[in-house]
């Protein structure tokens, strides 16, 4: 099959599977006599490995790890396990992250009198002329 037909079984852009094949994450698939890449199978289940790799956030160099495991049969599921587990810490702790910053951001938003005036304790928040801890004290009950 050709390349559009691999995106659309893959659910993958072709530019993607294009640049996945030039950073060697996904080797170049065999060409037909016209030049033209040639998908097997086996190509549109690594693509499609690939792209549920990269939904649940990993990056280029984790996906080349997960996918030399993935077509490894002598892998070690512990290997697997670890490196999810990492991405799992990684995730927790941008979560903790949002938080902090979605109740900062509360916080200033609390902080605002939302009126006509110029004076904004967002404004001076952010230009670091107003510490943050002030802002919290204001905008606290």
């Amino acid at each position: 099959m050709n390349i559009s037909d691999a995106a659309k079984l893959s659910g993958l852009p072709a530019k993607t599977i294009r640049y996945y094949e030039s950073i060697d994450l996904f080797g170049a698939p065999r060409r037909a006599a016209n030049g033209y890449r040639r998908y097997e199978n086996t190509d549109i289940q690594t693509l499609c490995f690939l792209r549920q790799a990269r939904q649940f956030g990993f990056n280029i160099g984790q996906c080349r790890l997960l996918l030399g495991l993935y077509k490894n049969p002598q892998r070690r599921s512990t290997e697997v396990h670890q490196l999810v587990s990492d991405k799992l810490k990684e995730v927790d702790a941008h979560i903790r992250e949002l938080g902090e910053t979605r109740d900062l951001l509360a916080r200033l938003v609390g902080a605002c009198a939302n009126d006509e005036d110029a004076e904004c304790a967002i404004i001076d928040t952010l230009a670091g002329q107003q510490e943050q801890s002030q802002v919290v004290e204001e905008s606290k009950p």
